[in-house]
């Protein structure tokens, strides 16, 4: 081949192979994935129509619905991250003049207004401190006020290790004849999560905490009154990518090529359920509130206290309150460049206030907690 024009060096880097460092990832994710996780994604991908891949599908699915604990024949993994499965339930279900409500206690129940307000929902939104939840009454009064569509609440709030309560809700919902629509990024594989018997509608997820995988395969879910809002509309769905009348048949019986999945996301997302599978749920949930207690404990103990009340904390992440006069970017810092131990920063309302310290998946063991408390007798000012 002849070359006419000569080729621009000015960006070729002489990079060495990958070393990427060794770290204990104990923000608000990603967790470190479980060494068979690693190992499945490590396996030689096939084809995304091959007939060993669809039965892949076929048990992510059938695991997917057993971690959330529901029947909903429309539950799939979104090839994106958590934010593409929540763009997702927003997508497939509001048409522009909806009515939309949504809870607003922290960071990712801002990020529910503004992509509803994309699609041009008519966006109303309730709000709590950052740390607090609604009560059902709250709750009952924001839908006589408002009659929405859809209620859209976050079950785990990532920014502020909240858990929303939904003994109740559901009900309400369908006494209002309005879509429940859930957050369970920070809950799924770590956080009792009933949706079936709480009637959620429509919930999302991430693969890269609870589930302790890599991110960038996302669980999704819609029941029948969510599918019956999405097959009635009077619009086309306006994000084609994330069209589940398309994905729909990709994912089921009728196998039509709609994208390249990332195969080998898949594969670690189906080892993370084998395991959680092979664990069993109430024995995974048990485990992440016990080792999480043991945090608060040790915690306490050195004079760190958290940022929710204790009924409302959430097994996967805990808001940790910075003390007075301590930079918590410093010590942030220090722990990953001494320690190798990531925590994160508060976001929005809480930023500068509190750290971010998830226990989530592979990560919630007894010796994350030990190696972190003793990196933060290290790092933290002398009393």
């Amino acid at each position: 081949m002849t070359l006419t024009l000569s080729i621009n060096d000015a960006q070729r880097l002489p990079l060495a192979p990958l070393a990427a460092p060794t770290r204990l990832l104990l923000g608000p994710g990603p967790s470190n994935a479980h060494p068979d996780v690693l190992a499945a994604m490590s396996q030689t991908p096939v084809g995304h129509l091959d007939p060993a891949f669809l039965q892949l599908m076929d048990e992510i699915q059938a695991q997917l619905r057993y971690v959330w604990q529901t029947e909903n024949q429309l539950t799939i993994a979104v090839s994106g991250t958590g934010t593409a499965a929540m763009e997702a339930t927003l997508a497939n279900t509001v048409e522009p003049g909806d009515v939309v409500l949504v809870g607003v206690a922290g960071y990712f129940g801002n990020r529910l207004v503004d992509m509803a307000g994309r699609y041009g929902a008519d966006v109303r939104s309730i709000t709590k401190p950052w740390g607090q939840v609604f009560s059902l009454e709250e709750l009952r009064t924001a839908l006589e006020t408002h009659r929405p569509a859809i209620l859209a609440l976050v079950h785990a709030e990532t920014s502020t290790g909240a858990r929303q309560p939904l003994e109740g809700v559901g009900d309400l919902c369908r006494e209002f004849d309005c879509l429940l629509l859930l957050d369970t990024v920070t809950s799924l594989g770590g956080v009792p999560i009933f949706l079936d018997e709480w009637k959620v509608d429509l919930a999302y997820s991430c693969s890269q905490k609870g589930l302790g995988c890599s991110p960038g395969a996302s669980p999704f879910t819609m029941g029948p009154r969510a599918i019956a809002k999405m097959q009635q509309r009077k619009t086309k769905v306006a994000n084609w990518y994330l069209d589940m009348n398309l994905l729909g048949k990709y994912w089921g019986s009728d196998r039509v090529y709609h994208h390249t999945a990332p195969i080998n996301l898949y594969y670690g997302l189906r080892e993370a359920l084998r395991l959680i599978g092979e664990e069993g749920l109430a024995n995974c949930w048990q485990r992440h509130q016990k080792n999480v207690e043991y945090l608060w404990q040790s915690l306490e103990e050195i004079g760190l206290t958290p940022h929710v009340e204790r009924e409302f904390r959430l097994p996967t992440l805990t808001t940790v309150r910075i003390p007075e006069g301590v930079d918590g970017r410093a010590i942030a810092r220090q722990l990953l460049n001494e320690h190798n131990i990531e925590v994160g920063g508060g976001l929005g309302e809480l930023a500068g206030k509190v750290w971010r310290v998830g226990l989530m998946g592979y990560n919630s063991r007894p010796e994350s907690v030990d190696r972190l408390v003793a990196a933060l007798k290290q790092v933290l000012p002398k009393q």
